[in-house]
């Protein structure tokens, strides 16, 4: 079989692309960034600084479900963690998307609005393992019916959304 340079060419190009797309993931790391002490969390129910009656219901319950869902940290008891989360819900807002067509001062879609600040610190010492001051949930919701029942369906996927960001912050924290 005869060498072609075409050939040769782009199986050199082809060699090259690879090791570089390698090399660009060699400091990657798959799982938990967590410091190795901090295995088990206990979550409090969050101190509810909006105008949102109930919004802390939500968000803590949402944020236990996500933290098991990811398994990186266990919650347990106060008396059993390693570090306890702390969260205030700041703000809540929602904010017209789009309007009706038949009655253009309408709104016929809202995206609703969570924002708290969070604190992890370690029981042993009160070292502070995660800190964000802002941490932001959305959901865009239509509105059925009256504006409070659409809520009633918005909030809790708003929560969702908040919690998969602060367990992201949590388990993938980049000091």
């Amino acid at each position: 079989m005869k060498n072609n340079p075409h050939t040769a060419r782009t199986m050199l190009f082809s060699l090259a692309t690879v090791s570089l797309l390698l090399t660009g993931c060699a400091g990657y790391r798959v799982g938990s960034m967590l410091p190795g002490d901090v295995k088990t969390v206990h979550v409090p129910t969050f101190v509810n600084r909006t105008t949102e009656p109930l919004l802390e219901l939500d968000t803590t319950q949402a944020v236990i479900q996500e933290l098991q869902r990811d398994g990186s940290l266990r919650v347990v008891a106060e008396a059993e963690a390693d570090a306890i989360l702390t969260v205030v819900l700041t703000e809540y807002r929602i904010e017209p998307v789009s309007f009706r067509k038949d009655i253009r001062t309408a709104a016929q879609q809202y995206r609703a609005f969570i924002v708290a600040n969070m604190v992890m610190r370690r029981t042993s010492d009160q070292s502070v393992v995660v800190e964000s001051p802002r941490v932001e949930g959305r959901f865009v919701f239509d509105v059925i019916g009256d504006l409070t029942s659409s809520k009633l369906i918005a909030n809790p996927q708003a929560a969702s959304d908040l919690a998969v960001n602060m367990v992201q912050l949590m388990v993938e924290y980049w000091p």
